[in-house]
């Protein structure tokens, strides 16, 4: 459910996955008016769905209409799923698991990382983080909206324990910094998505040993990704993120483990 939601492919992702799995379900994309949010939401329980899955502008403004919210959900502020089960509705955020979980071979547990933006994909990664104990977090967010940024993290680091330090981004330096002491440098702006524009600097260096992550996963690999890899360092697309969250949310709704790799080599073949 979203508005607009045209250009979602998470149908073509769960239908794939109902059909390799053998369960009886369909995925469809519905664009609903906020108005009818609260009845869609009800159908649910009313037809006895598997649940939905949200996208802007209804990840917050659905947190009404349901019983309960999972821990990352209440910490984040916002619900990316709703699972109905035992006749409740639940609402999850599944972001920044499908984030951490796309990232192979790595676990930020004790670990410092830096990240570019500070919008909803941005939160959910910070407080994933923070959930999975990172020993710190730099948000590096527009100057113009620093105190806003600082203000919605300061709960996520009470409640965590985990420092989290908001940086602006014109402060290249600072950026350059913090960096070098980090595990995981992450974009988490919508910077590069033209093809062209770059969120770092020409002459950014990145550490050769830092895993380098873009949630953009069109184009393939934006200026930021071909920087890092240019140096050596290990960068991944969004793509991941898209399927491991909804590999997450599969799970959660009929039990079954998503055939991830198959689904993988298909969403490649078009995004590629």
């Amino acid at each position: 459910m979203a508005n607009p939601i045209k250009h979602s492919i998470s149908p073509f992702i769960h239908n794939a996955a109902f059909d390799l799995t053998a369960v009886n379900g369909v995925y469809v994309a519905w664009e609903i008016l906020s108005k009818d949010l609260e009845e869609t939401v009800e159908n649910i329980r009313r037809y006895n769905m598997f649940g939905i899955n949200l996208s802007m502008p209804y990840k917050q403004k659905v947190i009404p209409f349901l019983d309960e919210l999972s821990p990352e959900a209440k910490l984040i502020g916002a619900v990316s799923t709703v699972a109905y089960k035992n006749g409740r509705l639940i609402g999850y955020n599944m972001d920044g698991k499908g984030f951490f979980k796309s990232l192979t071979n790595f676990s930020v547990k004790n670990k410092s990382m830096t990240i570019l933006g500070s919008g909803g994909a941005a939160t959910a990664i910070v407080a994933q983080a923070a959930l999975d104990g990172a020993a710190s977090i730099y948000v590096f967010g527009r100057s113009s909206s620093l105190n806003q940024t600082r203000e919605k993290f300061e709960e996520i680091a009470e409640k965590t324990g985990v420092p989290i330090i908001i940086c602006s981004l014109r402060d290249s330096a600072l950026l350059q910094k913090m960096v070098e002491s980090s595990a995981l440098f992450i974009n988490a702006t919508s910077v590069g998505m033209d093809g062209t524009s770059l969120i770092v600097p020409s002459n950014f260096v990145f550490p050769k040993e830092i895993l380098v992550a873009d949630v953009i996963y069109q184009p393939f690999e934006t200026p930021f990704l071909k920087l890092a890899k240019s140096q050596g360092a290990t960068a991944v697309n969004g793509l991941g993120m898209l399927v491991y969250q909804a590999a997450e949310v599969f799970e959660l709704w009929t039990g079954k483990a998503m055939p991830v790799e198959l689904i993988w080599k298909e969403l490649e073949k078009q995004y590629r």
